[in-house]
């Protein structure tokens, strides 16, 4: 083998360790999020179904400032908006 062919391999092998590692921001022993099918089973549970809605861009940018803003999370927010604006 030349060389270059054990460096590329070492380097490969290396490359290989860094995937199989934890990915950073993962506390080992930490309770892991839930899976897809275990949140779909979760949101089930709390009576909430996905409804798909295209809005155009400035609106999104708009609910999403102002979910950051009130500190809750953009579901609750259009939740809540859209309870208060059929009730009206």
């Amino acid at each position: 083998m030349k060389k270059t062919d054990l460096e590329k391999n070492k380097a490969l092998k290396i490359v290989g360790r860094m995937n199989a590692a934890v990915p950073p921001g993962r506390v080992p022993g930490a309770a892991a999020a839930p899976d897809r099918r275990e949140q779909r089973k979760l949101d089930q549970a709390a009576g909430l179904v996905s409804f798909p809605v295209k809005l155009r861009q400035p609106l999104i940018d708009a609910l999403r400032a102002r979910a950051d803003a009130d500190g809750v999370p953009v579901n609750e927010l259009v939740n809540t908006l859209l309870a208060d604006a059929l009730k009206a």
